[in-house]
């Protein structure tokens, strides 16, 4: 557990998280290398579409849907070639969606940064991991 002042802000969360927004395949890295670190397996989902060369080259493929779980709160960014990014904010208990709101990127965003920062305070290698991202390391 680390203590109140440990970790990094809100905002810093914040910041971090809308500078690499723009870009949902570096949005994908980035929750999946930063933050798939910090928090427990299974809690970061990268779907990808990957067409017959990407599988013939080795390619990973197209993101087309990010979801984050934290606790009841599922957080998911969808991409369709051509149209902006579909963000998602559900309540989710027990496998069951109680909740289903429609969320533009920086609400979306938002709430990613407020339920990191409080997944932080309770897990003290999500808080160091947190810092890094903001860090920009």
């Amino acid at each position: 557990m680390t203590e109140p002042g440990d970790g990094p802000s809100l905002e810093e969360i914040t910041a971090a998280l809308r500078a690499d927004s723009a870009d949902v395949a570096i949005y994908a890295r980035v929750l999946t290398e930063s933050l798939g670190d910090a928090l427990p397996p299974g809690c970061v989902v990268v779907e990808r579409a990957r067409t017959m060369s990407d599988r013939m080259r080795g390619r990973s493929g197209e993101v087309t849907k990010i979801t984050v779980r934290l606790g009841e709160k599922v957080l998911t960014l969808a991409v369709q070639p051509g149209r902006p990014p579909a963000a998602e904010i559900c309540r989710e208990v027990r496998g069951v969606v109680l909740s289903r709101q429609p969320a533009g990127m920086q609400e979306w965003v938002d709430d990613l940064a407020r339920e990191l920062a409080a997944h932080a305070q309770q897990n003290a290698h999500a808080a160091e991991v947190l810092r890094k991202l903001v860090a920009g390391s």
